[in-house]
């Protein structure tokens, strides 16, 4: 790769690597476009280079961490989706080790910046009684309204992730003696979640009325195309004024769609539902990713203290007679 430039590796990056060789979901791939949407126009405002005529070497470790600093201070956004961005990058730049040798101290400066430790909040989540007030909100008097309800209480009922319901197709929703949905989630890991009687009844009515419209989308837009995230978003917003005069509390809280998916794991586990079938649920490739439920139910916490005796006599903390362990312990 004689010229450098950066157009013939980032297309067979797209085009090839991703979709055919790494068979990454359709989301992660939108993903990766994103962030060199947003990294190619930042390097284009900061350097006037066009993204065309950029060079290997104008992606170096300083240029990304310019980006980086961006993304954080003027977008706004989080440790995590700065991190997000940059395992995008450092993929990228994999590919162009194996296909551009010379640009290998380029490639080895960007693989070296490290990932930012993000704080771990405890996660956000809704009780059941909000749950059934945002439930009760949308007007189903309306087309629309029909719609969100039976959206968001699928959303609920099966805890998936928004994009597994925005492009969720009516033939994934098996009616019979048990009705569930058939879900491929992230990593094309498939699974099936079971749905309650009033989902079961709420869905078959909507899919009556949708008729032969939509492609089979199950939650079509108005114009019969799968919502978009920002669809998605506006009729939550939506729901959410609706139900704050009988549930004020949802006021104080910031809702998305995830926050549902984690109320849904969060009332599994309350009800008893080992953490390991929670896990199935969701999809999760880990059960350590499930395991951030148990440190945010605070009633298990407290079940757990009392089943342990309070300490009866004064703890005696530790002093060290040694100048170099006083120091220590004095951090």
């Amino acid at each position: 790769m004689s010229s450098n430039l950066i157009a013939p590796p980032l297309q067979a990056f797209f085009a090839d690597y991703l979709s055919r060789q790494k068979r990454l979901s359709p989301q992660t791939i939108i993903s990766y476009r994103d962030t060199f949407r947003l990294l190619l126009i930042f390097l284009r405002d900061t350097t006037g280079i066009e993204p065309s005529a950029l060079r290997i070497p104008d992606l170096d470790a300083p240029a990304i961490l310019r980006f980086l600093d961006y993304l954080e201070q003027q977008r706004g956004n989080a440790v995590r989706s700065r991190n997000i961005r940059l395992s995008a990058i450092r993929s990228f730049f994999r590919l162009v080790a194996l296909r551009d040798p010379d640009s290998i101290g380029v490639v080895t400066r960007v693989l070296a910046i490290p990932l930012k430790q993000e704080d771990k909040k405890l996660i956000g989540h809704l009780t059941r009684a909000e749950i059934q007030a945002l439930l009760e909100a949308p007007d189903r008097s309306g087309w629309a309204g029909r719609r969100d309800h039976a959206l968001l209480l699928t959303l609920y009922n099966s805890g998936a992730r928004i994009s597994e319901l925005t492009l969720l197709k009516r033939d994934q929703v098996c009616f019979g003696v048990s009705t569930f949905l058939q879900l491929t989630g992230k990593g094309r890991k498939a699974r099936t979640v079971p749905l309650w009687p009033e989902t079961r009844r709420v869905l078959k009515a909507w899919f009556n009325e949708l008729g032969n419209n939509a492609n089979g989308i199950a939650f079509p837009s108005a114009r019969g195309r799968p919502l978009s995230r920002d669809g998605v978003d506006y009729l939550l917003r939506q729901a959410i004024q609706g139900a704050i005069p009988a549930c004020p509390s949802l006021a104080t809280k910031h809702i998305t769609p995830h926050v549902i998916r984690h109320s849904t794991a969060l009332h599994l586990l309350q009800a008893g539902v080992d953490i390991a079938t929670i896990a199935l649920w969701l999809g999760h490739e880990s059960i350590e990713t499930t395991h951030v439920y148990l440190e945010t139910d605070l009633a298990l916490k407290e079940k757990a203290l009392a089943k342990l005796d309070p300490v009866e006599t004064g703890l005696v903390r530790f002093k060290a007679n040694d100048p170099l362990l006083g120091f220590l312990t004095s951090l």
